[in-house]
């Protein structure tokens, strides 16, 4: 066993790399092709390693499409749970909480993509961990709401719909970024797009709580 306060070795850490380098590669091959028109064959491509060395880390495609999507809602609750952590008033939390949510967008759009996929698709594999994993802290931070409701600092309103909108808008600047990108006459969303957004969901947000204090 190692110690907790012990360095990991080079080995661990070019692990750590490698895998990280082939779930990136899988995100986008899942997301452009879908679970039935990805292959091992493409996704190592995209890693540019060879299809045995990816067979070594992992043994085939449901364990790398399930790896995949455990990592993106992985990342997704930690976000999550910003609300509960947080100490500070409501404006602030839901400032960093939007801020959160559009960073995921704009980083791992092929992510955002092939959760969609899956949560279109019934959730498959996901549902497990959405009740084990999600539902959990999605009901603790629905407390949080409620008690800013309860103390007077916002409106009232139903903290369940309160999070699916910012969910739905956030993650359409990845999931329907194509879409966004056409209308915007942008190749590709730039840096400045991500941060209008930002603003203009969170004042929109804010104003709706009466938690705006501009």
């Amino acid at each position: 066993m190692v110690n907790k306060g012990s360095k990991k070795t080079k080995q661990a850490i070019n692990r750590e790399i490698l895998e990280s380098r082939i779930l990136r590669s899988a995100e986008i091959i899942f997301a452009e092709k879908g679970f039935s028109g990805a292959s091992m064959e493409r996704i190592a491509e995209r890693a540019n390693i060879s299809k045995q060395n990816l067979i070594y880390y992992f043994a085939n495609k449901d364990l790398l499409y399930k790896r995949v999507l455990q990592e993106t809602l992985g990342a997704w609750i930690d976000k999550l749970q910003l609300l509960e952590l947080s100490e500070a008033d409501p404006e602030t939390s839901i400032r960093h909480y939007v801020k959160a949510k559009m960073q995921l967008s704009r980083d791992y759009p092929y992510g955002s993509k092939v959760f969609a996929h899956e949560i279109i698709g019934g959730a498959p594999v996901l549902r497990p961990y959405l009740v084990s994993d999600l539902k959990p802290q999605f009901e603790r931070d629905i407390k949080v709401v409620n008690s800013w409701i309860n103390k007077g600092f916002i409106n009232k309103i139903d903290p369940a719909y309160f999070f699916f909108m910012i969910w739905a808008t956030t993650q359409s600047y990845a999931d329907f970024s194509t879409q966004m990108e056409i209308l915007m006459g942008q190749s590709q969303l730039q840096e400045e797009s991500y941060s209008r957004a930002e603003r203009a969901v969170t004042e929109l947000i804010l104003h709706a709580l009466g938690a705006s204090k501009k």
